[in-house]
């Protein structure tokens, strides 16, 4: 009769790692575990995580219409003309009763702009006043809202806007005060459905206009609606459409569009025009200034930067809700701890180490974690893309998206070690008593 082999012993670790018969689970045990207790109440894990999916959604949403919105500001002004400076009035009107509302009175005369266009001719590309009215544009029965501007042919290059179809009018339309006019391309569109208008007549307030050229679609900006401009020349404007804004006995403008001939010479040049016009105007305090002059790069910078501050700030208000989460997984955890103290005993019971229980806990949160943060990435994104409903297209930032997800996956690290500390602190022989 042989005798029969018995198994060599095992040193502690290799007990520790025993599947089965010890309470110890390597990385892929511990987690199929992990995988079987969450899928074991899978209504109660998706409520544990949907702290986290709104957060990691809110957050990639807000950022990515945020950024849109910065960009579509930045297109917009960008695509009013380069290298622009804005000459503005600049006083308040006051009545008897205080403030008059209806904006400043306009204090930019007609001599001011040829003063400007005479001004240092080799720095300014091109000089176009205007002044603008709402009006009535009608063609047959059909009729629509417009932003009429009166202003000079060197207003298709100072401001950007050439021609689709047709010509711009000319300075012998200006100086004879032609009854000519430029349509943008919502006129086109809803008064003549779609079909090239040059050559025909157009009704604004009570005077027809001959068309004589067209603009292409600009799209909706925020800033008015451009494809609803109609462009005239500056003397029929002030002749037959304005109600005729004065400055003592001089005809006034509302606004006053410099192009300077070099990009760096952007802010020299407007110093120089300041003192012009306080020159014209006779007014040496600085403080007393009836008009402005902005540039159109401080003007972006200005609310790119104010944009970002908000994008920002609406992103860390959405980074909340992630904490929240957090707080959501450590309440469901601590339940799961005591919920399943019997079960802990057993497996310290069969040689499960503290760092096995604590592994195993910490795996199920991180698994919430980073399930919400998954799902909330792709709600985000679905999300963000409704911005294109009020004409803001989306900007995704792969930094952004990459914290998100990195956050998420740590707030379930964060709020998970307490219950799962809590778990493999548990005595055995305590738990094993638990009923």
């Amino acid at each position: 009769m042989t005798a029969e082999r018995l198994p060599a012993a095992q040193t502690p670790d290799e007990e520790e790692t025993l599947p089965g018969r010890r309470g110890g689970l390597d990385f892929l045990g511990t987690l199929t575990i992990a995988w079987r207790a969450i899928l074991g109440s899978p209504l109660r894990s998706v409520l544990t995580a949907l702290g986290v999916i709104i957060g990691v959604a809110a957050v990639i949403a807000l950022t990515a219409i945020g950024s849109g919105s910065t960009a579509g500001i930045t297109k917009s002004l960008e695509s009013l003309g380069t290298n622009l400076l804005t000459v503005q009035s600049g006083a308040p009107r006051f009545g008897g009763g205080g403030l008059v509302r209806g904006g400043p009175q306009q204090t930019i005369t007609m001599k001011d702009v040829e003063a400007i266009g005479t001004f240092a001719p080799n720095r300014i590309a091109g000089v176009a006043p205007s002044s603008q009215s709402n009006v009535q544009a009608k063609v047959g029965s059909s009729n629509l809202q417009a932003t009429v501007i009166g202003t000079w042919p060197a207003y298709e290059t100072v401001r950007n806007s050439p021609v689709a179809t047709g010509s711009f009018f000319t300075q012998d339309d200006v100086d004879g005060r032609k009854r000519v006019a430029v349509v943008g391309y919502q006129i086109v569109t809803d008064l003549f459905d779609g079909q090239d208008p040059v050559g025909q007549k157009i009704r604004l307030g009570n005077v027809s206009f001959t068309i004589v050229g067209t603009l292409p679609d600009k799209g909706n900006t925020g800033f008015g609606n451009p494809n609803a401009q109609v462009l005239v020349p500056l003397s029929t404007f002030q002749q037959r459409l304005s109600r005729g804004a004065r400055s003592g006995t001089s005809v006034t403008v509302s606004n006053v569009y410099v192009q300077a001939t070099d990009k760096d010479d952007l802010t020299n040049l407007q110093n120089d025009l300041t003192d012009l016009l306080a020159r014209q105007h006779r007014i040496e305090d600085a403080s007393s200034y009836d008009f402005n002059v902005q540039n159109q790069a401080d003007a972006l910078a200005s609310l790119n930067a104010t944009t970002q501050t908000l994008t920002l700030l609406v992103g860390a208000i959405a980074g909340i809700s992630l904490v929240v989460g957090g707080i959501g997984i450590m309440n469901i955890m601590l339940v799961s701890v005591t919920e399943r103290t019997r079960e802990i005993g057993v497996r310290k019971a069969l040689g499960a180490k503290p760092r096995d229980i604590l592994t195993q806990f910490l795996v199920e949160a991180s698994l919430l974690s980073v399930g919400g943060g998954l799902v909330g990435l792709a709600l985000g994104v679905g999300c963000a893309y409704l911005g294109t409903l009020v004409n803001i297209t989306p900007v995704f930032s792969p930094a952004t998206i990459l914290v998100a997800f990195a956050f998420s996956a740590l707030v379930g690290i964060f709020f998970g070690y307490y219950p799962a500390s809590r778990a493999a602190r548990l005595d055995p022989v305590d738990s094993l008593r638990y009923e």
